[in-house]
């Protein structure tokens, strides 16, 4: 790695446009970026669940420009005027492709287009066509910090993915970045059967999916997980609140609360990664945490949107 990757901000701000656009299937739609300024983005092979930003453009369509000349790209992005720049939303890479032609970045948008959950990002997806524009915030290529990647198994030979079809893309993205030998569970909700996509994931993962079909948020996802871990008390769950709350955000080396993280090798052998809808991140946690112990050191929890405000990607 160069001084100057070493130095510089572990971030960059792209100008990146549309190259493709594919309906996968009825509840996402994945688009393709590519652009000059992408060929230093993210590190091939260790993407991960990588929180990328996404910057689109304001009701008149027009991508404003910002200094790209700073590593301070936040500060660079308030400076254009509130009405001219536009929304940004957080997302996952779902494929980062490198080749002789240069760098593309694809993302998996969910299409939450029912009255009160939609948003401008689910909006410019629906309507995207070849040739837009947006900007878009990553990790600098050849850092080691893996900046914005929460996914931290560490010598666990065994995982548990659990997630809705908001963590599907950084599920995905986490298995086909594995080692062939990994061992473990993934489970995905999604909102109906033809949301289910292709996972190239190890032989030793087991990929479940859990088309709700018109059932509440989480009310498949819920019981499956704690099924699979053996929590037998849980014949009338519900899930937790969390209107009015942070976002949960609790992972083995952070803690979005303020709680203390003491390490422990316990529970050394299998790791678990849980995302999505932060009432449901919630509960399970509760569950995971008071009810079966599972050592805290072992999960993250992290919740990317919560019920009942727009979606926030």
């Amino acid at each position: 790695m160069s001084a100057d990757t070493r130095t510089r901000s572990p971030y960059i701000l792209a100008r990146a446009e549309v190259r493709a656009v594919d309906r996968v299937s009825p509840n996402f739609v994945r688009i393709t970026f590519g652009g000059v300024e992408l060929d230093d983005f993210g590190t091939p092979g260790d993407t991960q669940d990588a929180r990328i930003k996404l910057a689109f453009p304001p009701a008149t369509g027009i991508l404003p420009d910002i200094d790209r000349d700073t590593d301070d790209w936040w500060g660079a992005y308030l400076a254009v005027p509130e009405a001219e720049r536009g929304s940004m939303r957080t997302y996952s890479v779902r494929d980062l492709r490198v080749t002789d032609a240069g760098t593309e970045v694809v993302v998996d948008f969910v299409l939450h287009l029912a009255p009160g959950l939609t948003g401008p990002a689910s909006l410019w997806a629906s309507t995207a066509s070849v040739g837009d524009e947006l900007w878009i915030v990553g990790p600098r290529r050849g850092r080691e910090d893996r900046s914005g990647i929460e996914y931290a198994p560490g010598a666990a030979s065994r995982v548990c993915l659990v997630g809705d079809e908001t963590a599907a893309p950084a599920i995905a993205r986490i298995l086909e970045d594995a080692p062939r030998d990994l061992g473990g569970v993934a489970f995905i909700e999604v909102p109906v059967a033809e949301d289910v996509l292709p996972i190239d994931a190890p032989a030793g993962v087991e990929v479940h999916w859990l088309p709700r079909g018109g059932a509440a948020h989480g009310l498949r996802l819920l019981p499956t997980v704690l099924d699979y871990l053996g929590d037998t008390g849980h014949s009338e769950i519900t899930v937790q609140d969390a209107e009015g709350e942070d976002l949960v955000w609790e992972t083995p080396v952070y803690s979005g609360s303020g709680e203390k993280i003491a390490p422990s090798a316990a529970h050394a052998d299998r790791y678990f990664w849980i995302a999505g809808e932060s009432g449901v991140v919630t509960t399970l946690r509760r569950h995971l945490v008071k009810d079966l112990g599972i050592d805290r050191s072992q999960v993250a929890f992290m919740g990317y949107w919560r019920r009942g405000v727009s979606m926030r990607g």
